[in-house]
């Protein structure tokens, strides 16, 4: 930001600080937090207050403007809002590698609607059709659309004797048709078309109340994924139909669909088609959607991680167990079995794969008979030394269910084959793709 741009902030600030720093030392100041601690003004004035004794969440709200839904942009950093709730749900989601609630959903006023997202719930519960202040929250754009977040320094507070009818109907609240195949972890409002693959129903216990949640999956031509109904649509195996309205959530990095109760569906006349088979996807596509069911990987193995070779499962939980202690049942007498972690990479990128006894079998020729005799004679270690040399930089072609996580994707294999490489055709694949770049 140049000067010009930074004077409103600059007068923000003076007031604020009610003249316990100089003007010159406060345009310092601000230069500094933007230009060499590189954080944005909200931050920099925040962290300015903070230094010279001033609290930073009286000042936030007192300069944060109220907005309507319609003039919201995508861009606002800080803005308070009045809406109702026209739609919410409470997700449990992985940051970092742990489980962290969010409540997100619809909010809206006269002029129109918008998604939300509070990042930090606490104790805060929110009713469909109750009116909210939403204070010091920030906008982006997604998809050409407004996202409103209310994140650690933002408030929801009731709005008491405040009622306003929300429009029914508004471009907001449109729905982005998606294939299955393309549906990642963060859309909004979509729309589905797909067959039923099945249907079970569990009931829950929900803020005290049972429920019965349906669920199951749902494929089309391009991929599967499993959804949650909220509501008894009546779903059947077999049918095919369009849903509207949806939302996604994901279970380490699987996006799930979310038919909540303002969920449209219809039934199609015409059947929908589902890809005979697993949806063959690269490792640059998967980190794009985040995970999925039943992908199909081909690649090279170009390494092996610990925890390979013989290990010991729990009999109670099927988890692997150190040294008889599993995380779950304490000290167990485990069950022998035998896996390899792979890392296997397609050329656009490269994915954890961890392979069960039956395919380390198939792959290797390394029978558990095998791995457990040659164990007793020379010890554990060499088991992973004859599974990497039967494997590594061999081409598989793996199946499974792909979840991520900082790490990076990883798939459970249900299934594994080599794949057996024409060394001529691949030679002059190669050079005609040099050629071509010469």
């Amino acid at each position: 930001m140049n000067n010009t741009e930074l004077t409103p902030h600059f007068e923000e600030l003076k007031k604020a600080l009610e003249g316990s720093i100089d003007d010159d030392e406060l345009m310092a100041e601000l230069n500094k937090y933007l230009n060499d601690y590189h954080v944005d003004i909200a931050a920099a004035k925040r962290g300015i207050l903070r230094k010279y004794g001033k609290s930073d969440s009286s000042f936030a709200t007192s300069s944060t403007p109220v907005k309507k839904v319609a003039d919201l942009n995508g861009t606002e950093p800080n803005v308070d809002i009045v809406a109702k709730i026209v739609y919410v749900e409470t997700k449990n989601i992985t940051v970092k590698g742990l489980n962290k609630t969010i409540v997100s959903g619809i909010l809206g006023d006269d002029t129109g609607t918008a998604s939300f997202t509070v990042w930090e719930p606490g104790a805060v519960q929110m009713e469909k059709g109750s009116v909210y202040n939403f204070r010091n929250c920030y906008c982006k754009l997604w998809n050409e659309r407004v996202q409103i977040n209310i994140g650690n320094r933002g408030k929801v507070e009731p709005a008491v004797g405040i009622e306003f009818e929300v429009p029914n109907s508004t471009a907001s609240l449109a729905s982005t048709d998606v294939k299955i195949g393309d549906i990642r972890e963060g859309m909004g409002n979509v729309s589905v078309e797909g067959r039923i693959m099945s249907v079970e129903s569990r009931k829950i216990v929900s803020r005290g109340e049972e429920k019965i949640v349906y669920s199951g999956i749902i494929a089309d031509e391009t991929g599967k994924i499993q959804y949650s109904a909220w509501h008894d649509f009546d779903l059947k195996a077999g049918e095919s139909i369009s849903v509207k309205n949806c939302y996604i959530r994901a279970w380490k990095g699987i996006p799930q669909l979310n038919i909540g109760d303002r969920a449209v569906v219809d039934r199609l006349g015409t059947p929908i088609e589902v890809e005979a088979g697993d949806s063959l996807k690269t490792v640059c596509e998967i980190n794009r959607i985040g995970g999925g069911l039943d992908i199909t990987v081909e690649g090279v193995v170009v390494d092996m991680k610990n925890g390979s070779g013989l290990i010991k499962r729990c009999p109670q939980c099927n988890r692997s167990v150190m040294n008889g202690m599993c995380t779950a049942h304490g000290s167990v007498d485990g069950i022998p079995d035998m896996r390899m972690k792979l890392v296997v990479d397609d050329g656009t990128g490269a994915i954890g794969a961890i392979v069960n006894r039956v395919d380390t079998e198939r792959l290797t020729g390394v029978t558990m008979s095998m791995a457990t005799q040659l164990a007793n004679i020379q010890g554990e270690g060499v088991i992973v030394r004859e599974l990497m040399g039967r494997i590594l930089l061999k081409k598989v072609r793996l199946t499974g269910n792909v979840m991520s996580d900082d790490y990076g994707p990883s798939m459970i294999v249900r299934s594994a084959e080599a794949v057996e490489t024409d060394i001529q055709e691949e030679a002059e694949k190669l050079l005609s793709e040099v050629e071509a770049a010469i």
